[in-house]
């Protein structure tokens, strides 16, 4: 088995290095297409960073499961090893009496004179006695021996299977982590070009050689952990909109729909509000009751919620209906209680399993 997969293994080498310079090549252009202001392929590399997060989230789960499965039968070889010793002391227990008799006949011998007694029919009871115990003996001699031939190549067989089961977890466990580096790093790359073009589109990222955590598609998931509206500055990415900050996924697919509307109305959206604290929360809902949600309950403090003007506030304007034919092609859509109760057209707002679907 190690034979085979390492002989496979420089072929899988070359695939990965081959894999490597494809998608280094993908991600560079792009992300230089998505600098350019494309907002389709600014999305395509946030869409391929999230593949990417997977492919490296499933790789890992991959290897925890061959390292459970191994310890497993590392436990399994273990249990066989202990049924084995104690095999081997009851081999010791029958080979005692075989001492004993040997003991036994040593101090009482069955002479040539009983042999040839016992062969002319004359021997006594106590020669036939001792023949008997001399074929008794023989016999369990015999067994013994046969036992402990078995227990020999039983233990052989485990050893044999203890060596391969080690040299081919550390192979594969070797060739899945060279896998997942592979994986990680092209992750690392296309979330580096996906911060460069967000940087030339006007976003404030830090100046640092990774994405700030705000901006990075991948950490997305971690405002969940916060509660509604008390999400810290630093987990939300800003808008060009200067101000306005949302969560990174949706500020992201935010961007790549605010080029496609420049390209559309050549300037871009106008945006009123998008994240808002629950302080924030809190003042609008007194000031405009049955006009926001409930603080705490609002899409804007999820990060998930814009408010725009420039036209698209007022209903069946250019600018609204050309968003709500093109807004879920980036995962914004005009929820449908907006249109009516109450009514708000400025009201947007992103999921995340629309931009999947689109």
């Amino acid at each position: 088995m190690a034979v085979t997969s390492l002989a496979g293994a420089p072929a899988q080498a070359a695939a990965q290095a081959g894999q490597r310079t494809t998608v280094e090549a993908a991600a560079g252009a792009a992300g230089e297409a998505a600098s350019a202001g494309d907002p389709k392929n600014l999305t395509e590399l946030r869409k391929q960073a999230q593949r990417s997060a997977q492919e490296l989230e499933d790789a890992t789960k991959a290897l925890e499961k061959r390292r459970a499965e191994f310890a497993a039968a590392e436990k399994e070889l273990k249990e066989k090893l202990k049924r084995l010793e104690a095999a081997e002391r009851q081999l010791a227990r029958v080979r005692q009496p075989v001492s004993q008799l040997a003991e036994m006949l040593y101090q009482q011998p069955v002479g040539s004179e009983g042999a040839a007694s016992f062969l002319a029919g004359d021997a006594d009871g106590n020669a036939l006695r001792a023949l008997a115990k001399v074929n008794h003996m023989v016999t369990v001699r015999q067994h013994s021996v046969e036992e402990t031939s078995t227990l020999a190549q039983h233990t052989e067989r485990l050893a044999a299977e203890a060596q391969e089961l080690r040299a081919g977890n550390l192979l594969a466990e070797a060739q899945m982590a060279a896998e997942i580096d592979l994986l990680r790093k092209k992750s690392d790359k296309i979330v580096k070009s996906l911060t460069r073009a967000l940087v030339k589109l006007g976003i404030k990222v830090d100046k640092v050689e990774k994405a700030a955590l705000g901006c990075n598609p991948l950490k997305a998931a971690n405002a969940d952990a916060y509660p509604n509206g008390l999400i810290p500055a630093s987990m939300l990415c800003p808008l060009q909109q200067k101000g306005h900050r949302l969560r990174a996924d949706a500020a992201i697919a935010f961007v790549s729909l605010n080029e496609a509307y420049r390209r559309q109305f050549g300037r871009p959206m106008c945006v009123s509000d998008a994240y808002r604290s629950l302080a924030e929360q809190q003042a609008i809902y007194y000031r405009r009751p049955g006009f926001a949600a409930i603080p705490g309950k609002s899409n804007h403090g999820l990060g998930l919620a814009v408010d725009l003007c420039g036209g698209v506030e007022r209903f069946r304007s250019a600018e609204f209906n050309w968003l709500e034919k093109n807004g879920k092609k980036y995962g914004w859509y005009h929820p449908d209680w907006a249109y009516s109760s109450p009514f708000e057209p400025w009201h947007w707002e992103y999921d995340p399993k629309i931009d999947e679907v689109v």
